[in-house]
């Protein structure tokens, strides 16, 4: 068995999870664990964030709603993104609450729940301000009344997505909460009322308590990830990945020797060069070679030595530093009183930590504790 793989601490994920249910309270938490709870095994984390407190689980497809359910989960599971038409059959099928912002996706949402003789809850989305997906505010009664007029669906939810919330001092943020206090205000005077409001990612939950109203959709606080520097140290959260593996091969080079493709690192003097397995086809990013990316062997930060090659990576021990085939190599995480974060990582690449994190590939296996 390659000795690559990646540790999720599940104690981590419920010590993270209740922090934010006593965080946001009253509001409920719904714990986001698409694109498998960002590359830490979306079932077994759902039923851990379950289990702390979240009341709901937020997912990005109906594939992805579907094996939560195959996987025991009951709890309400929320699609953050309108299914296509044809999809709306499977939603009908594994009780899950569709998003919806098209006038063509509640005609099908509404299609659907009638064939199967039920009454099926959608969320209707508002773009205020993010620009992705969503219905435009002028859009939101009219989609609001259509709702209503047909039997076969309960509007059970209004939400919204902020843009920059992750900069807590961007005044955007507040805008797009006095937007959507605007419409609410406007849904509340035609008659809408009752349903589930909802507009806080796990930045807002954290800056902005006003921003909570009746649920909050927390994804990266859920695996002990602030979402930007700086908001660190705002919660005391628990990183619950650790990425490692084990070096593979050992040999002494002289000073000057090139190594890796491209020669971009030429050794300083003769040092211990030490090959672990992993590489970019791991997502491991190729440029951290050349950028200041170390792992920790021994307890030690040592240098990548060279870009990262598609199953490999070399790494400059030094001249000083014992280091053995089968010694144990972190590339996330903590050995002895080092530590390497998501966030480090993601700033030694010019990205975020919910990249790095979600980037690692299915050829290493999670192992849960």
């Amino acid at each position: 068995m390659r000795p690559t793989w990646i540790d999720v601490d599940l104690g981590a994920v419920a010590h993270n999870t209740r922090l934010l249910v006593e965080l946001v309270h009253p509001a409920e938490l719904c714990a986001v664990v698409k694109a498998d709870a960002y590359g830490h095994g979306m079932i077994p984390v759902a039923r851990t964030a379950v289990e702390a407190g979240a009341a709901a689980c937020g997912v990005a497809l109906v594939d992805e709603g579907r094996q939560l359910r195959e996987g025991g989960i009951e709890a309400p599971i929320l699609l953050l993104s309108e299914p296509r038409p044809y999809e709306f059959a499977e939603v009908v099928e594994h009780r899950l609450t569709p998003t919806v912002y098209q006038g063509a996706g509640l005609a099908a949402a509404a299609a659907a729940a009638a064939a199967a003789g039920v009454r099926l809850p959608v969320h209707l989305k508002v773009d205020t301000g993010m620009g992705r997906v969503g219905a435009p505010a002028a859009a939101m009664l009219l989609l609001a009344d259509a709702v209503a007029e047909r039997d076969t669906l309960d509007l059970a939810g209004v939400w919204t997505h902020c843009a920059v919330a992750d900069e807590p001092d961007n005044p955007f943020t507040d805008h797009q909460i006095q937007q959507f206090n605007q419409l609410l205000a406007r849904l509340r005077v035609a008659g809408h009322h009752g349903f589930c409001r909802h507009l806080a990612n796990s930045a807002v939950a954290m800056a902005h308590p006003r921003g909570r109203f009746d649920m909050v959709r927390c994804g990266i606080a859920l695996y002990g990830i602030a979402p930007s520097p700086a908001l660190a140290g705002r919660l005391a959260l628990q990183p619950a990945m650790t990425v490692r593996t084990e070096v593979a091969m050992v040999k002494t080079i002289a000073a000057g020797t090139p190594v890796s493709y491209g020669h971009h690192f030429h050794a300083p003097c003769d040092t211990v060069l030490a090959t672990i397995p992993i590489g970019y086809a791991d997502g491991w990013a190729r440029r951290l070679g050349i950028c200041g990316g170390e792992v920790l062997i021994g307890g030690r930060r040592r240098p990548i030595a060279g870009v990262v090659t598609m199953d490999q990576t070399m790494v400059d021990c030094g001249p000083d530093h014992p280091v053995a085939p089968g010694d144990e190599v972190i590339l996330l995480g903590r050995q002895g009183t080092e530590e390497i974060t998501a966030v480090e990582i993601a700033q030694r690449i010019d990205t975020i930590a919910y990249e790095i994190v979600c980037k690692f590939g299915r050829r290493m296996p999670l192992r849960f504790t």
